[in-house]
């Protein structure tokens, strides 16, 4: 009997990442939810990227060695998948750097 091999970690998450991608796709489609042309190109520009070099993204330090998505890529991939199911809009990046302490004081009515 041989022995098998054990399964290659870069490998799985290569047909991972291409299957949550496909999955993204076909689930906006069938639900009849319209993605932005944005989001389309980047459904079809990361599969491309993982299909020929192996993943998503250049620099290592963005993700894990054995990942094929960037972490930035998976949340996205997360926030266009949670789109075509209907379940929420895209998640909030926040309001930046404004002045928390005014604006409380002037939406309160003191001052």
């Amino acid at each position: 009997m041989r022995a098998r091999k054990p399964p290659d970690p870069r490998a799985q998450a290569r047909k991972a990442a291409l299957n949550a991608l496909k999955r993204a796709k076909r689930t906006a489609d069938l639900a009849g939810i319209e993605l932005s042309e944005w989001e389309g190109e980047f459904l079809g520009s990361v599969a491309q990227r993982i299909e020929t070099y192996g993943r998503a993204f250049g620099d290592p330090e963005k993700g894990g060695a054995g990942q094929a998505m960037s972490v930035n890529q998976t949340i996205k991939l997360k926030e266009i998948a949670a789109k075509a199911k209907g379940e929420r809009k895209p998640m909030s990046r926040g309001k930046g750097f404004g002045r928390r302490g005014r604006a409380m004081a002037t939406e309160t009515g003191e001052d």
